[in-house]
């Protein structure tokens, strides 16, 4: 980490001091006016804005304050033989170097809507009841991982499997950098396990996929003609009581010249509903959009076909061994019950960074 003077607040997890000062400035003076307050929806995103640049500020501040510290420590420490010293101050040397990736991790959640909310999806592969339930181990880890990391999770959509588990579901994910963090998590998960649904406890492969779209604001226009939205009602097959099983209140609406669809039966009012769908429709589109100028994009088409090897990203291997393998950055660990629990900053983390290097090849595990 280092201070700067490219013209981007930070490109590439360099951070440049002087625009971050500017930038800073700018809102604090924007948010000591008396009107700030008068459009919390543009006045939410500055505040989370000025929150991680004063942060970022800070960080940086601090250490240099400790390499300073500890040049001039060594220096002593050097002089006088003292060997004592000499180890304590190398220790610390090695903390601050940890500090600076992770500062520089914050850096690089610096994507146009990284700090935003986020939607995600979970859809089971084919196989029955084996991918349902993998599917709902999938959801439950992204609740865990959202619980620990201090984020609200909302349930806005899901279709229950047959025999257990869930055909798909979608939850909003409410926290700092909800996006930035899991948007890494899109693509195709394989799980290898002694199914316990069958009685010859033969290996069973299940695949489910993930899509993590961003949650978008007024402030960004998103133009959706009418004529190209499809729109059904329905009846809510989730939790809500009988009321809602009574009556058409859940929303599905497919934009056709994209093939994306949403679908929301979290309220009880159809209008809710309504309008939580297409928030999410702006969302997903937005985010198409925005995977395109990233290049990394894939067509929505591709998201939502047979899930299987193809668009592979990570393999839970549960038996004959525990492993789980993340296959674009090579990071694995075998504590598979931690990372089903929502265990995921080591993976994430690896996602971040895999941006300052190049493209990794990496073999699957068996």
């Amino acid at each position: 980490m280092r201070r700067s003077g490219s013209p981007s607040a930070c490109s590439g997890g360099v951070f440049d001091w002087g625009v971050a000062e500017k930038r800073l400035a700018e809102l604090n003076a924007l948010s000591e006016r008396p009107d700030f307050w008068n459009d919390p929806v543009k006045a939410q995103p500055m505040m989370r804005e000025r929150t991680r640049i004063e942060s970022a500020m800070n960080d940086i501040r601090m250490l240099e304050r400790e390499a300073d510290d500890a040049e001039t420590l060594w220096d002593m420490a050097e002089a006088e033989g003292d060997k004592a010293t000499l180890a304590e101050v190398d220790a610390g040397i090695r903390a601050a170097v940890e500090k600076a990736k992770s500062a520089e991790l914050k850096a690089l959640l610096s994507g146009e809507v990284d700090a935003n909310d986020c939607y995600i999806e979970v859809n089971a592969g084919a196989g029955g009841t084996e991918s349902q339930d993998w599917a709902s181990m999938l959801r439950r880890m992204y609740v865990r991982y959202a619980n620990a990391h201090d984020m609200k999770v909302e349930e806005i959509d899901e279709h229950a499997g047959d025999t257990a588990g869930i055909k798909s579901a979608t939850m909003l994910i409410k926290g700092e950098n909800a996006y930035g963090w899991l948007k890494s998590e899109s693509g195709v998960h394989r799980l290898v396990r002694i199914s316990p649904y069958d009685s010859n406890a033969r290996r069973h492969t299940s695949f489910a996929s993930v899509w993590v779209y961003p949650v978008i604001d007024d402030t960004i226009e998103v133009n959706i003609l009418d004529k190209d939205v499809r729109t059904d009602t329905y009846r809510a097959s989730g939790a809500g009581g009988q009321h809602i099983n009574k009556t058409d209140s859940a929303v599905r609406l497919t934009h056709i010249p994209t093939g994306i669809v949403v679908a929301v039966q979290a309220e009880r009012s159809q209008h809710k509903n309504r309008a939580q769908a297409w928030d999410m429709l702006r969302a997903r589109i937005y985010e198409m959009e925005l995977k395109k100028r990233e290049a990394v994009a894939q067509a929505e088409a591709d998201s939502k076909t047979e899930i299987g090897w193809g668009r592979q990203i990570r393999s839970y291997v549960l038996q004959p061994y525990q492993m789980v393998k993340d296959l674009r950055t090579g990071v694995e660990t075998s504590d598979t019950a931690g990372v089903l629990d929502g265990d995921l900053d080591e993976f994430l983390a690896a996602s971040l960074s895999q941006k300052l290097g190049p493209e990794t090849v990496v073999d699957d595990l068996d």
